[in-house]
């Protein structure tokens, strides 16, 4: 997964830079471990999501209302002057390593 992710960060950069003139800003949103259906059928993932709640720096397990919250920051006036993130919804949960 991590040079799939890597490509789509570098993917936003570049969409960033060649939209940007045009005015049309570009993000990712990468959440941490949702609660899904789909997501349901993961091995361990039970364990996965008590390791995000016990060690992702604020203790939150993050739901898919604050990745919608997240997402209506970035299309909203407040980020206006911002464009090629790659923004994470996990609590903190990626600087782990």
């Amino acid at each position: 997964m991590g040079p799939v992710k890597a490509a789509l960060e570098c993917a936003v950069r570049y969409m960033a830079a060649e939209l940007g003139p045009k005015g049309i800003r570009v993000h990712a949103v990468s959440p941490g471990p949702l609660e899904t259906r789909a997501a349901s059928g993961i091995k361990h993932f039970d364990a996965l999501l008590n390791d995000v709640t016990t060690r992702a720096p604020v203790r939150y397990r993050v739901d898919i209302d604050d990745v919608g919250r997240i997402a209506a920051c970035l299309v909203s006036d407040g980020a206006r002057c911002m464009t090629g993130h790659t923004v994470f919804v996990d609590a903190g949960y990626h600087i782990l390593g």
